[in-house]
């Protein structure tokens, strides 16, 4: 009787270390199944940060292609090693870029001045701003018909661009050159109708700043913006009749600028660019790429 209770309780002990160790191996396995989705969570949540971050590091530019999309590509080495990737969006008009930069479809904009910016928030409705000045471009006079300033001849068209900005500066280009005289107060908002006298009887032809370079086999004379100029493959150092100086007021009050929404320009992705393009290595590939028809701003 001992013997067979002593059988069955060791039995029954067996039994029990059996069932003890199937529910450890249950909650063992349950563990596992558990760290392993907290781990694939983790990593979900890693994915997802990294995917936030990167976006977060991306800068995009709408620019135009000759200086100031190649200017930015050269940038782009330097803006990675602070961890921003720079997409540069190329545009060939004076309109679109600040469109798509008020709407928000890109972080900012390469291709103006502030005055040309200022006139086109006032006509336009748009709340965009400066957040730094780059590099100026020297206005040029460039040969059409006629190959010298001193060849001009009476009635002579002489192409300009016509936004309100631009064709003031080449007036004043062509005024300090003796070709006309424009009344006192014109300023930088002249226009033709603001020439006071015109010995030689020139014709003003306004036209889109684009298409000015297009007109060299009609009109006399061309005055051009720079990346006009060098995408038409003037170089202002070399062809132009005359340019605006390095020391002149439309030198100081036309320097191309990055254009922003406001309230973007104190971002630090921004300020970061800013930093980049004012740089001894950009001013320097802006001194030798271009030679003379491109300056670093002050």
């Amino acid at each position: 009787m001992k013997k067979g209770m002593a059988l069955f309780l060791s039995a029954a002990l067996s039994v029990a270390a059996m069932t003890g160790c199937g529910n450890s191996g249950k909650e063992t396995k349950a563990a596992e199944t558990k760290a392993e989705t907290a781990k694939e969570t983790t990593a979900e949540t890693t994915k997802e940060s990294g995917e936030t971050a990167e976006a977060a590091s991306k800068l995009t530019i709408a620019a135009s292609p000759t200086p100031h999309a190649e200017i930015l590509n050269e940038a782009k080495k330097l803006m990675a090693e602070k961890g921003i990737e720079l997409e540069i969006v190329e545009f060939t008009d004076y309109v679109q870029p600040n469109k798509v930069t008020d709407a928000g479809d890109v972080d900012a904009n390469y291709f103006q001045h502030l005055p040309y910016l200022e006139n086109f928030n006032e006509e336009q409705g748009t709340k965009l701003v400066s957040a730094g000045a780059i590099h100026y471009e020297p206005l040029g006079i460039y040969p059409g018909k006629t190959a010298t300033l001193e060849d001009i001849k009476e009635g002579a068209e002489i192409a300009v661009p016509n936004d309100t900005t631009n064709e003031a500066r080449a007036l004043m280009l062509l005024e300090a050159n003796g070709i006309i005289k424009l009344k006192e107060d014109a300023g930088f908002t002249a226009t033709a109708r603001d020439i006071a006298e015109n010995p030689y009887n020139v014709k003003i032809v306004e036209m889109q700043a684009e298409q000015v370079a297009r007109a060299a086999q009609d009109a006399d004379l061309l005055v051009l913006n720079g990346n006009y100029a060098l995408q038409a493959g003037f170089n202002v150092g070399t062809d132009a009749l005359a340019k605006e100086e390095k020391d002149s007021e439309a030198a100081q009050t036309y320097a191309n600028i990055i254009a922003v929404r406001e309230g973007d320009e104190t971002r630090e992705d921004i300020q970061a660019l800013i930093e980049v393009l004012k740089s001894d290595d950009i001013k320097s590939f802006i001194e030798t790429t271009y030679e003379g028809a491109v300056l670093p701003a002050e």
